[in-house]
This record gives C-alpha cells, structure tokens and sequence, in this order.
C-alpha cells in the first residue's frame, strides 16, 4: 500500500554528492519509506508509511547542510 507523498524544495545542492547526501538523510527519519531527489529544480519527493511531521524532515535536510521547504 502506498503512502503519502511529502514535496520539499532543496536548495543548495549542486552536484550528484548533494543528491546523496540529502536522499540518505532523508531515509534516516522514521516512517520514510522512498526518497527521489531530483537536482535539477531542486525537489524531493518523499513516500512516507504513517504520518511523519514534516519538521522532522526538514531538520535531517537542514542537517546535511541545505535548506529544505515544503513545495
């Protein structure tokens, strides 16, 4: 069964490390079940299996070192 889909704005990354490096932060929060993070346009779509607070997962972009939003 799938899950509900979270969208963040990234911004900072600029390279393929930065794409990782959010992506693996992300799968770290709880609940997180799939992470797509696309650089180009600076997004990430983020399939969780029960609710998470979103603040949760903006604190593990913010952690890698770059500023997330809700999109």
């Amino acid at each position: 069964m799938a899950g509900e889909i979270v969208r963040l704005r990234i911004q900072g990354m600029g390279c393929d490390g930065c794409v990782t490096a959010v992506t693996e932060a992300l799968r770290q929060v709880h609940g997180v079940r799939r992470v797509g993070v696309a650089l180009e346009g600076g997004s990430a779509e983020v399939e969780v299996t029960s609710p998470v607070d979103s603040a949760l997962l903006l604190a593990a972009v913010d952690r890698a070192g770059y500023d997330a939003a809700l999109a």
